[in-house]
């Protein structure tokens, strides 16, 4: 599995809602993109997470944008006026992430709540990706076409931001509980042992493996003790399978 590599065209506007200043821009495939940079100030590993947990709720079932590799000449930053912009994109060359522009989507604020199922499947994701950032202030959730899309997942999978000195203990995340506490869906938890069993069994070694694939070598940069990305990718597979195994990370003791 490998993500479709397209260049950026034409850089059309800054989002500003966020820290890191994402950007729409146009690709050489006539697709507009919501352009996440490789040089904002968290850096790859956020691509890498987005990559992941994109990957992992297509496979429990959930709705979320085509993503691509955008390929960026930051010759383009000549044409823009924003000297805020202008270093990002002279920061970014080469290979960025690209989220699939949604028409007409809006951000979801209650009015048309998702089904009981839905909103499990994607507590459920959050749980087990940590994803600490889908609240009532940053719901990262939009409504299009009737359905409800899981979007910003770079907050996820927080472990790698540790692995500055070294690879950490898969074992440590998989027993990390996770607090359903300020999630924009929990009143759904109840239903959250419902879905379990199932999504449970949706994902497995080989899916990691398939998801973490899709990764371009380039977001991989190198650790203590991972020199490669081959070895990156074994590794992120390696906490996946150890969170996978247990279910202390899943709140399902507010569920009950």
């Amino acid at each position: 599995m490998t993500l479709e590599t397209v260049r950026v065209t034409r850089y059309v506007t800054p989002l500003r809602e966020g820290g890191s200043l994402p950007g729409i821009v146009e690709a050489d495939d006539l697709g507009t993109y919501v352009c996440k940079f490789r040089g904002a100030g968290q850096g790859a590993r956020v691509l890498v997470a987005e990559v992941i947990v994109s990957g992992l709720a297509d496979r429990l079932g959930l709705s979320t944008p085509r993503l691509v590799v955008l390929e960026l000449d930051p010759a383009i930053a000549r044409y823009e006026a924003d000297e805020e912009v202008q270093d990002l994109l002279n920061a970014s060359p080469g290979p960025n992430l690209g989220v699939d522009f949604l028409p007409g989507a809006f951000g979801y604020d209650g009015e048309l709540p998702p089904s009981a199922d839905v909103a499990a499947r994607i507590l459920w994701l959050d749980a087990f990706t940590a994803n600490v950032d889908r609240s009532w202030r940053n719901p990262n959730l939009l409504r299009w076409h009737g359905e409800l899309w899981v979007i910003d997942h770079g907050a996820s999978l927080y472990f790698h931001h540790a692995w500055a000195g070294g690879l950490t203990s898969p074992e440590k995340f998989a027993a990390q509980p996770w607090d359903a506490a300020d999630h924009v869906l929990r009143s759904h938890a109840r239903q959250l042992p419902a879905v379990d069993d199932e999504l449970g069994q949706r994902l497995d070694h080989d899916v990691f493996v398939e998801v973490l694939a899709a990764v371009p070598d380039a977001w991989l940069d190198p650790v203590p003790g991972a020199d490669t990305a081959e070895q990156l990718r074994a590794a992120y597979v390696g906490f996946l399978d150890a969170r996978l195994a247990t279910r202390q990370w899943l709140p399902l003791e507010r569920a009950s």
